[in-house]
């Protein structure tokens, strides 16, 4: 599979959503929280408290809708500086409560419109991945379809980040490379290559700890077994003092 085929994949219609997510792992227990307590509930970040085996968490999200209305409703998973700090809020909350936290990302980045420029939206990113280094509580971001730029980062700085297969990360788009570099769009799957944007190649650069497989159809299987993992991680990383905790995510970040 070319890294042009993941892109694809991963911005794939019928790909599952964080919703999809959030309501095959946690059910009814998941208790949506809105708003940032400054501006505004931006809906293309999702954000709440969930039980998982028996313990609550925190479980933070960016949402792309799954048809036209509700992309549009969610401004296709790009977050406005109200859904960072939104998102911000909560783990904070989380920090205080000794809650663990979860993002599910999958955005093509964070909204570049004057009015998310107006409101801080680079401030807002930049405190995101500021506080999220210093969050004395265990962090796992799982990149779920595709992470764009600091709009995906801002919800990526966790202890462990994990990417399903067909998943891809990047520092921009592969339109948008191709353009910078080449002045030339239609370069799009030479620019796929050139960004190791795949999961694959984000591994043996030692840039996530973990590869989720995705079978042809997605079952209940898959989720539960998602599931079970998720505990299990979070079991091990509250096990860790907070300390060493903080050391060990400021190291991994570092070493990049």
């Amino acid at each position: 599979m070319s890294a042009f085929d993941s892109v694809t994949a991963a911005r794939a219609n019928d790909r599952p959503t964080a919703i999809d997510y959030i309501t095959r792992i946690f059910g009814d227990s998941f208790i949506e929280l809105h708003g940032d307590r400054r501006f505004a509930d931006d809906k293309a970040v999702i954000g709440g408290i969930a039980e998982l085996g028996g313990k609550p968490v925190t479980v933070i999200a960016l949402e792309k809708g799954r048809n036209l209305k509700e992309r549009v409703e969610r401004n296709f998973g790009s977050a406005h500086p109200e859904g960072y700090r939104k998102a911000l809020r909560l783990m904070k909350q989380a920090e205080k409560f000794h809650r663990p936290v979860l993002c599910f990302v999958d955005t093509s980045g964070a909204y570049c419109g004057i009015g998310a420029e107006e409101r801080g939206q680079g401030q807002a990113i930049a405190e995101n991945l500021m506080e999220m280094m210093t969050l004395k509580t265990p962090v796992l971001s799982i990149l779920i379809g595709e992470g764009g730029s600091g709009g995906a980062l801002a919800l990526a700085v966790a202890d462990e980040v994990w990417m399903l297969e067909n998943a891809i990360y990047s520092v921009i788009s592969p339109e948008g490379c191709a353009s910078i570099l080449w002045k030339d769009s239609t370069k799009t799957a030479e620019a796929s290559e050139c960004l190791k944007l795949t999961s694959q190649d984000l591994f043996k650069l030692g840039v996530i700890e973990r590869i989720i497989r995705e079978p042809k159809t997605v079952d209940s299987v898959m989720f539960d077994s998602f599931k079970t993992l998720i505990g299990q991680t979070f079991e091990k990383l509250s096990a860790v003092d907070t300390e060493t905790l903080l050391a060990k995510r400021y190291n991994r970040f570092r070493k990049f």
